[in-house]
């Protein structure tokens, strides 16, 4: 793969590095030439995945993050900037999917899911903003999801988080006009990721684990469209994404 322009010799803060979507989104981007800063908690695995990408020529730095706490997020993109120079884009993707009916009352499970998928994406914003005003530049890509738009028995707690990304974003965008920075949301369907180890009711699990893997995409599929995104001259904003398998109809 070779470099691509509007990519190349940019930084690329990635939060939910160490597998899925983000790690596949790292591969793209390093061998398109941007300089990756990796965050996750899996900090063994971080490491292995920073090797491979200096292996194949890339520049890569791993910072073990938990996005459930503001200062590990601050220090994330703090060490993108000291380290580089500058961030240019943020891609707040770690999230986690613990579907359940209500009626179970796991609420646990639900400020779980508040802290990662929602906190963790407002400490992203507050990390990053300062810099990117500084700048007069910088692209902010939250995660969604398709169950940001519609709504299916057990999913209404993480639906109603990936909503609030997109409402949050929305925002942001219109809001960010002053310093020149663009927004995208990106929400994508089925896609094959270790998303489905984070439901914890087996029953929940065994319903839908088979119908997914079916039809899930490959991750790549997800990291294409983050490369599509910031590849877009600066003048050009890709504010929202929405992507399924072709055969998932929901």
């Amino acid at each position: 793969m070779s470099k691509i322009e509007g990519i190349e010799g940019k930084v690329v803060v990635i939060t939910g590095a160490s597998s899925g979507l983000g790690a596949a989104t790292a591969r793209r981007l390093s061998t398109e030439g941007a300089k990756v800063v990796l965050g996750a908690r899996r900090a063994e695995r971080l490491e292995a995945l920073v090797q491979e990408l200096r292996d194949a020529g890339g520049e890569a730095i791993a910072v073990a993050t938990d996005v459930t706490k503001r200062a590990d997020v601050k220090n994330l993109v703090d060490t993108a900037v000291n380290t580089f120079g500058q961030i240019d884009v943020l891609l707040n993707n770690a999230g986690v999917m613990p579907l359940a009916p209500f009626e179970r009352v796991l609420v646990d499970e639900w400020e779980q899911v508040i802290d990662v998928n929602l906190k963790g994406v407002l400490y992203g914003i507050a990390a990053a903003l300062p810099h990117f005003q500084k700048q007069k530049s910088g692209h902010l890509i939250n995660v969604s999801s398709v169950y940001g738009h519609i709504v299916v028995p057990g999913s209404g707690v993480y639906s109603a988080t990936k909503a609030a990304v997109r409402t949050i974003s929305e925002g942001f965008r219109q809001e960010a006009k002053p310093y020149n920075i663009r927004t995208t949301i990106i929400s994508p369907g089925a896609v094959a990721t270790e998303l489905l180890n984070s439901i914890g009711q087996k029953d929940v699990v065994d319903q839908i684990k088979d119908f997914v893997a079916e039809i899930a995409i490959p991750a790549d599929s997800f990291a294409r469209a983050v490369s599509f995104a910031i590849a877009q001259p600066a003048d050009v904003d890709i504010n929202e994404i929405l992507f399924r398998p072709t055969k998932q109809s929901e």
